[in-house]
């Protein structure tokens, strides 16, 4: 299962792609990630063991991953975040987030897509039932309050919790 969903940021896409690529970072600027422990460092890429909230009404429940995550700067036109799930219920998921100048000008506005491919097959009920309901269920509510959080903030003057 293939879903996306974007955002559009009055932002440099640079901008954006600073703030975001920094996974250890995240705990400090997103009010609904509580962890973020990176367990190995190499090459560029993190693995990392991830903590987010998923709020039901009052009820808060962690959900809790390990990603491999690798950044990609290579294409101005097409700025690169990489996340691959290793651990968890979303093992095997693959996350790009693409950021991108926007048709506003390229220079001062950004669209930022984070697209989700996860693939899980399950006994007796195939394989749709889970990818579906982990991302209508907590994927998508988690990847969109991520995005409104770093809208937020790379379109603040000032990024708090950060020596920027």
């Amino acid at each position: 299962m293939r879903t996306s969903i974007s955002i559009e940021m009055d932002a440099p896409p640079e901008r954006v792609f600073e703030l975001a690529r920094d996974v250890r970072r995240w705990p400090r600027l997103l009010p609904h990630y509580r962890r973020v422990s990176v367990a190995a460092e190499r090459d560029g890429h993190v693995v990392a063991q991830m903590v987010a909230v998923r709020a039901f009404g009052p009820l808060r429940v962690p959900v809790t991953w390990r990603a491999e995550q690798w950044s990609e700067d290579s294409d101005p036109d097409d700025l690169r975040l990489h996340f691959r799930h290793i651990r968890g219920v979303t093992r095997g998921m693959d996350v790009t987030w693409h950021i991108r100048p926007s048709g506003g000008g390229a220079d001062r506005s950004a669209v930022v897509t984070i697209e989700h491919d996860f693939r899980r097959s399950l006994p007796l009920v195939g394989d749709r039932l889970l990818p579906a309901f982990v991302d209508r269920v907590f994927t998508r509510p988690i990847a969109g309050r991520t995005l409104a959080a770093f809208k937020r903030l790379a379109e603040s003057d000032r990024v708090s919790g950060t020596n920027d």
